[in-house]
């Protein structure tokens, strides 16, 4: 039996990696702030409260070693640094990276897209080989950027499988896209404006196969970048109606030609240009093969949000949501607008 420490263990991604590497065979002990277990866990997972960014308190949770770790909240380069000192005690590392780490040709990328003309324009599908952010600490993106050159410079000490995410969905995410279109199917919204003529792709990602990803890489060593995404890239429309579906709802869709109007028909996944990822490569190293299509994976998403939302204001239960979007339904401003078509 190999053992395999999870950082991030409670999280979306965590849940479910812990799930596969536990079925698959491996010993696991699971790291959170909280220290808590998934009811679904088998009784033999070992579970550790431990905040990684307190140095110590990783280490100790690595103990005297690991066959590999996995990790599910490095953010910059003092993280890159922390696993990279462990070093002696992992055999490898698995680390979530983003897609947000990508820029196109003309150094366009997610930290430019409020800028005129500033989203960018990449190849579809966009391979691993396409140009990445100068890292940095200034957002999120050029810290995913930072995290990546530090542990591939270190791939000889520590090698590294770094899968860069797409549009993360699935039970316990904390900014699940998926909310837009459930809140407004709970509120009787039977009308939806979608900009962009609902064609616009940013590319899901779901937990069970990011999971299936760090399941193939675990027990293979070496230093690679991998995208991690579904099979699918369904346009904005389509993801609306595949709610509707598993909701028993019928909605009727308004379409745009163009952007947003003062924000009506924006979404989560409005996006003027596709963000489509290329999986070629982690089918030829590792021999993925996805676990989970983006439709067949909504049910458990969507009861997920409903539980979570019962009873509750929807900026309670999602603040990290209302944080990172705003008011997701004003419903007022977008009925003015319909009315003054």
């Amino acid at each position: 039996m190999t053992h395999a420490v999870v950082l991030g263990a409670t999280g979306q991604i965590g849940r479910a990696a812990v799930d596969a590497l536990t079925r698959d065979g491996w010993e696991v002990t699971a790291v959170s702030r909280g220290g808590d277990r998934d009811a679904r866990w088998p009784k033999d997972v070992r579970v550790v409260r431990a905040d990684r960014e307190d140095d110590a308190a990783l280490s100790a949770a690595v103990g005297e070693g690991c066959d590999v770790l996995v990790d599910m909240v490095a953010y910059g380069e003092r993280e890159a640094r922390q696993l990279v000192s462990l070093a002696g005690r992992v055999g490898s590392a698995v680390v979530i990276s983003s897609v947000s780490v990508y820029e196109d040709d003309s150094g366009r990328n997610f930290d430019t897209q409020a800028e005129p003309d500033g989203f960018p324009a990449y190849p579809v599908p966009i391979t691993e080989a396409q140009r990445t952010v100068r890292p940095g600490d200034g957002s999120y993106s050029t810290g995913k950027a930072a995290l990546e050159r530090e542990l591939l410079a270190a791939g000889d000490r520590l090698p590294v499988t770094l899968l860069r995410a797409g549009a993360i969905h699935g039970p316990y995410c904390r900014t699940p896209r998926e909310l837009y279109f459930v809140k407004r199917n709970l509120d009787g919204r039977r009308r939806r404006v979608l900009a962009h003529g609902g064609a616009s792709r940013f590319h899901p990602a779901s937990v069970r196969n990011i999971a299936e990803l760090i399941r193939l890489a675990a027990p293979r060593p070496g230093t690679r970048v991998l995208n991690a995404v579904d099979p699918d890239a369904p346009t904005v429309a389509e993801i609306a109606a595949a709610i509707d579906a598993v909701m028993g709802v019928r909605t009727q869709d308004v379409l745009l030609d163009g952007p947003p109007v003062d924000g009506v028909g924006d979404t989560p996944w409005t996006v003027p240009a596709p963000v489509v990822c290329d999986m070629s490569a982690a089918r030829e190293q590792l021999g993925y093969r996805p676990v989970v299509r983006y439709a067949d994976a909504l049910p458990e998403t969507v009861a997920f949000i409903e539980e979570r939302l019962a009873g509750r204001d929807w900026r309670e239960a999602y603040p990290k949501m209302f944080k990172a979007y705003g008011d997701l339904f004003d419903y007022a401003a977008e009925d003015a607008w319909a009315e003054g078509r």
